[in-house]
């Protein structure tokens, strides 16, 4: 598989998992998933990490899978590059997985004392990864395995840091994040 066709199809097959923290800060707000609850003298979460802003995030996901899916076989005669459709389970494993790895990443943050909007290099950049993939590959096992091959993979741990450094910067200058990262 030519390089240029690895990148398309990990961009592709991780839309559902990049696009739902995006939407969950645009749809934030409302009641906190932690109720303000502590774990010894610490936010368990935050008020970051909103119920309203999770399902959001999950829905918009979710949405953005069938979408991709509706398109897949036009982009696949356009471009003959083998872009997959998306199961229901497969695009559920990415967008919640997505959802969850950024809230476990929040917990982590005020374990380690970090407040909210804090930089944690590596975590920031992959939280999402770490979790949608497993998850995703436990739901939707025959999929998973057919769309992330190692190379994609690869790709997908090497691009998404740099999606995610440049988005967070676009958010940032348009006044939808407070800090740049």
């Amino acid at each position: 598989m030519a390089i240029l066709e690895t990148i398309v199809i990990a961009f592709w097959a991780m839309l559902p998992a990049y696009v739902p923290n995006n939407a969950a800060v645009l749809a934030g707000g409302g009641r906190p998933i932690d109720g303000g609850r502590t774990w010894g003298d610490k936010r368990m979460l935050g008020d970051g990490k909103t119920w309203r802003g999770t399902a959001a995030g999950i829905v918009t996901g979710l949405a953005l899978a069938g979408f991709l899916s509706l398109f897949a076989g036009e982009v696949r005669s356009a471009t003959g590059v083998d872009v997959p459709e998306f199961t229901l389970l497969a695009a559920l494993g990415l967008a919640a997985g997505a959802m969850l790895g950024d809230i476990l990443a929040s917990f982590l943050k005020r374990r380690t004392g970090r407040q909210r909007g804090a930089m944690f290099p590596g975590l920031d950049q992959l939280d999402f990864v770490v979790v949608s993939l497993p998850l995703t590959a436990l739901l939707a096992s025959e999929w998973f395995f057919d769309v992330f091959t190692w190379e994609v993979i690869a790709v997908v741990v090497i691009l998404t840091p740099i999606l995610h450094v440049a988005t967070n910067m676009i958010a940032y200058k348009l006044g939808l994040k407070n800090e740049p990262w």
